[in-house]
């Protein structure tokens, strides 16, 4: 009979306390703040394709943020959240997957999905909710989601990703299908009772899955040190349960790159799930109705802004030779040609036929909501000054 793993423990004759703030974990850095490898580091392979991809990228959602913040405050789109300065660990991780691993993301993955070629006629059409969104205009903006690219709707309450992700993950391992589901979430989420559910049962199962946390000190207004955590942040919780773990710059490219490559194989190769805790920094407000002038101040804001990670990466590519300062702004102007571009067409689109409403989930839609549908449209009729668009596609509209 085999002995119980639980009663195979070390035996002590005093007592004795582990300090659990005393555990810290290393950070692993590649490239350093100037655009230079640090000394011993081991940069990982990278072409000039992907390296160049990969800033690409970095270039468009930086662009994407910064216009969309702004269309905001113009009243152009309700709501917006921005990868401001966390631009590295979504798009340097995607990299590192294959295009048939699934991406379940929190709402600062844009750059992950754009790394996986939504385009940014896409993104329009889902940030104005349009008839050409894919999600037929029922989320809020910036709540992504796309089947081909294997990217999961983004939902917004906290944390419910995580525990899906387990159970997609070991939908994986059961299929043998030789793929992984990537996580991400903040350390705001890391609080939530799903997280720690979703790893004890990650762990326990043995499921190919990578939870990556991106760290970037706030939860809203909630500083991460001394009111989120009082151990050595969320790392710790990894290895808590069993699970191999691993802390990185969030902001080097080059780190996240690596671990997550590392983390895949685990997950992949030996069904190891996996914790990364990006360490990082939001750049921005929580969401374009947060003003972080409230509980940060403007020095600590400069002092991260010093640790840019698409400034970095691309000082990295002009020591390369593989791009210059005036190809790296040419590449920005284009880019930002097109998000206007975009931005504007987008707008002109109406919005999905009221009729969509009640369609996809049955074959037939059931009386009851035929008849809150009807409900609706009275409602609207009434006062069609309150709902301009939609009052258009009710009597007469184009399906």
């Amino acid at each position: 009979m085999a002995k119980d793993k639980q009663h195979q423990l070390d035996i002590v004759t005093k007592p004795q306390f582990i300090d659990g703030s005393a555990l810290k974990i290393p950070m692993l850095q590649i490239l350093a703040e100037d655009g230079t490898i640090r000394k011993g580091a081991e940069q990982p392979e990278m072409d000039k394709e992907l390296a160049l991809k990969i800033f690409d990228t970095m270039q468009f959602i930086r662009i994407l943020d910064e216009r969309m913040i702004a269309a905001q405050r113009q009243g152009r789109i309700s709501f917006y959240l921005s990868s401001l300065g966390e631009e590295a660990a979504s798009i340097g991780s995607a990299a590192a997957l294959s295009d048939q691993d699934m991406i379940m993301g929190q709402y600062r993955e844009q750059g992950a999905l754009a790394f996986r070629g939504f385009t940014v006629e896409q993104f329009m059409n889902q940030l104005f909710s349009n008839e050409r969104d894919l999600g037929k205009g029922r989320q809020m903006p910036v709540h992504y989601g796309c089947a081909e690219l294997n990217f999961m709707t983004i939902a917004s309450p906290l944390a419910t990703q995580i525990p899906q992700a387990t159970g997609y993950a070991y939908g994986q391992k059961m299929d043998k299908s030789g793929n992984c589901t990537i996580c991400y979430f903040g350390e705001g989420a890391a609080s939530e009772g799903d997280f720690h559910a979703a790893l004890n049962m990650a762990a326990v199962y043995k499921v190919p899955a990578i939870f990556f946390c991106r760290n970037n000190g706030y939860a809203i207004s909630t500083p991460s040190q001394g009111e989120q955590y009082a151990g050595d942040g969320i790392a710790p919780r990894g290895v808590a349960y069993g699970m191999k773990t691993i802390r990185v710059d969030g902001n080097d490219v080059f780190a996240v790159y690596q671990a997550t490559q590392l983390a895949r194989k685990l997950a992949v190769e030996e069904n190891e799930p996996v914790l990364i805790e990006g360490m990082s920094y939001r750049m921005a407000g929580h969401s374009t109705s947060d003003d972080p002038t409230g509980y940060r101040t403007r020095e600590e804001e400069n002092a991260w802004r010093a640790k840019d990670p698409v400034v970095r990466f691309q000082k990295w590519l002009q020591n390369q030779g593989w791009i210059s300062e005036e190809e790296a702004q040419q590449n920005y102007d284009e880019k930002k040609a097109a998000v206007l571009a975009a931005l504007k067409s987008a707008e002109t689109v109406p919005v999905p036929h009221i009729d969509e409403i009640i369609e996809d989930v049955y074959d037939t839609p059931p009386k009851h909501l035929k008849k809150q549908l009807e409900a609706l449209k009275a409602h609207i009729r009434k006062y069609p000054e309150a709902y301009p668009k939609t009052a258009s596609r009710i009597d007469g509209g184009d399906k």
